[in-house]
């Protein structure tokens, strides 16, 4: 099974211009997103999707993959369906560009085992919250599912509300999904619904049309990376790993 990692770049983001090349303990912070992804053994490869020379040009410079794609794309998912247009392969799994603390052991519980290039499939990782204060906060995205792992709504706000029953644990989006071509496909050919339009998360192309995608929860460390102000917590936790050296 061909399995490639795709890390889609950006230069143009509304709260954090040029984000991928964002200073982290002296390395853009494309870096620790591509070291990582290349420690995944399941990996044939790992390219960088972007949009910008000069990204290219720095992902280049530390021996990256680099494939230039529009600068049109609404969604990293558009980007990734881009590249899947250009390589081909089994599995794309879409590693964001802004989490920089993810791991191979976390990205590798996105690969599924045993399943046809010809499926339809699509899963994403989340994972429980450290702190409840994030709960509230609209930033993170609350992933809710079925006990079979299928996403049954995704919102910003916290849900489920826990009116009848205290006695849950909430689970956050990480940035990293699996998707087939005939995922990708529908995805690009299908229209926004509403929901997702209201919410910007297009994971609700696949929800609102009842394709399931799958949430996996990691139990893993994540810190993305959505403002400048972001960029203290990640680098005292590298500190703390020892990984300032």
């Amino acid at each position: 099974m061909k399995i490639i990692g795709v890390i889609p770049a950006r230069r143009g983001s509304s709260r954090f211009f040029n984000k991928p090349l964002a200073n982290i303990l002296g390395k853009p912070m494309i870096w620790w997103v591509y070291s990582h992804s290349k420690e995944v053994a399941e990996f044939e490869e790992v390219y960088i999707a972007t949009d910008c020379e000069e990204i290219k040009a720095v992902c280049e410079g530390f021996g990256a993959k680099v494939l230039m794609t529009s600068s049109n794309h609404d969604t990293a998912t558009d980007r990734l369906y881009e590249v899947s247009n250009i390589i081909d392969a089994d599995l794309y799994v879409m590693i964001n560009g802004d989490e920089p603390v993810i791991t191979k052991e976390s990205i590798v519980k996105c690969i599924p085992k045993n399943i046809s290039k010809d499926d339809f499939y699509v899963s994403n990782l989340m994972t429980d919250f450290e702190n409840p204060v994030e709960v509230i906060d609209s930033t993170n995205l609350k992933i809710v599912t079925n006990e079979e792992g299928i996403a049954l709504f995704i919102s910003r706000s916290p849900i489920p509300y826990p009116k009848g029953d205290m006695d849950y644990d909430y689970q956050k989006f990480v940035g990293v999904g699996t998707f087939t071509k005939p995922a990708l496909d529908f995805y690009h050919n299908t229209k926004r619904g509403k929901i997702e339009k209201i919410e910007e998360n297009d994971s609700f192309r696949f929800i609102e049309n009842r394709k399931d995608i799958y949430y996996i929860n990691a139990k893993c460390k994540t810190l993305s990376v959505d403002t400048p102000k972001d960029i203290q917590e990640v680098e005292n936790y590298l500190r703390k790993l020892g990984l300032d050296k």
